[in-house]
């Protein structure tokens, strides 16, 4: 019987780049006109051009409510199914056992019997694998569906976040080999994902 392996870190977010463009009109940077936008980050330095921030996305997974609730529910659904495994692993091999002890004391008077519980015990580990496998498929496919919700739900609310902020880019930390930390702005992320999250009753 094939063992099913769902990995419970298959909520992590894939790794994505928004940007959205600034209100207004600006010259490009090293224009003529002299009209660069320049910043000053927290550590002293100046910088001009592209506006950028970062998102730690190891932060967001580990903080955000909704990020944890899906984990938790990914974890249920990974012992459900070993639950499962192993209730029907034990049923098998329950069976199994019989067949040998009635063979050992001769229980079986004609080959006819045995061979009808050899066909008992096949069918039984099939079943078994096609119901581990649907279980399998229906889980992976709510687990695909509540990807696609935390996808879905951080990316609209940087969207939103970003209207009034007029960034160039907000990038997930794992998109550049260094980032200043002046420009992290994970918590304000985390505060405001989590400040609109109500929970949903959690499903059986």
């Amino acid at each position: 019987m094939n063992k099913l392996s769902i990995s419970a870190s298959s909520l992590l977010l894939s790794v994505f780049a928004f940007s959205s463009t600034s209100c207004g009109g600006s010259a490009e940077a090293g224009s003529p006109s002299g009209n660069t936008t320049q910043e000053t980050v927290a550590d002293g330095a100046t910088s001009s051009g592209i506006n950028i921030r970062y998102i730690d996305s190891d932060s967001l997974m580990t903080h955000y409510n909704l990020a944890k609730d899906f984990q938790e529910a990914s974890m249920r659904a990974v012992s459900k199914i070993e639950s499962a495994r192993q209730a029907k692993a034990s049923e098998i091999q329950k069976f199994a056992s019989a067949i040998e002890q009635k063979g050992r004391s001769n229980g079986y008077l004609t080959e006819a019997s045995y061979n009808a519980d050899m066909q008992k015990l096949q069918k039984m580990q099939q079943d078994a694998e096609n119901y581990l496998a649907g279980l399998s498929r229906n889980t992976e496919t709510e687990l695909a569906q509540q990807q696609l919700q935390l996808n879905d739900s951080i990316e609209n609310y940087i969207k939103t976040y970003n209207a009034s902020k007029g960034y160039d880019a907000i990038l997930f930390k794992a998109a550049g080999v260094y980032f200043n930390p002046s420009l992290d702005i994970t918590k304000e992320i985390i505060d405001g994902l989590n400040s609109r999250y109500n929970k949903v009753g959690e499903s059986k």
